[in-house]
């Protein structure tokens, strides 16, 4: 698959807010959790789920897509650090579906800390009484959200206290 060209795009302001919709992946062996920011960023939403295709790049392709549908401008990976902040033995699986992503986007395309994100999604929906018929399929997607969401919710904080040191 060809490089894809990397294309800047401004973040819009409208009013006191600015405009940037964000893509949020759990990529998992078999399955690639989605989820996707409202357009202010600021919400994170479960989105779908696509089964992974390491060998053909039909997860690649339906990303792609997705970024094109929905006038993405970021997407944030979950990177599985273990709970002491260092690289597990998932982490090298990530980097390299990471690779292919940034070579079929013309976006951004960032790592995040999903420590314990799938962990916490399946044990909400436990809470929440969904049993695991219940649950299979939707805690990617789920996770996927959380993970942007936490990502939205740094960024935030970030501005915020720049703004504040002005």
């Amino acid at each position: 698959m060809a490089a894809a060209q990397r294309r800047t795009v401004p973040i819009r302001p409208v009013g006191p807010f600015f405009l940037m919709r964000y893509l949020g992946l759990d990529p998992g062996t078999h399955r690639l959790g989605v989820a996707i920011s409202d357009a202010r960023g600021r919400m994170a939403l479960p989105l779908e789920i696509v089964p992974r295709d390491a060998a053909g790049g039909a997860d690649l392709r339906r990303i792609a897509a997705l970024v094109a549908e929905r006038g993405v401008e970021r997407i944030v990976v979950g990177l599985p650090l273990t709970l002491l902040g260092e690289a597990g033995p998932a982490v090298e699986s990530v980097n390299i579906f990471v690779e292919a992503l940034r070579a079929a986007v013309p976006v951004e395309v960032v790592s995040w800390d999903e420590r314990l994100t799938s962990a916490q999604v399946e044990w909400e929906m436990r809470e929440a009484g969904m049993d695991s018929r219940q649950r299979r399929g939707r805690v990617d997607a789920a996770a996927a959200a959380l993970i942007l969401q936490n990502y939205l919710d740094a960024h935030e904080q970030q501005q915020e206290s720049q703004e504040e040191d002005r």
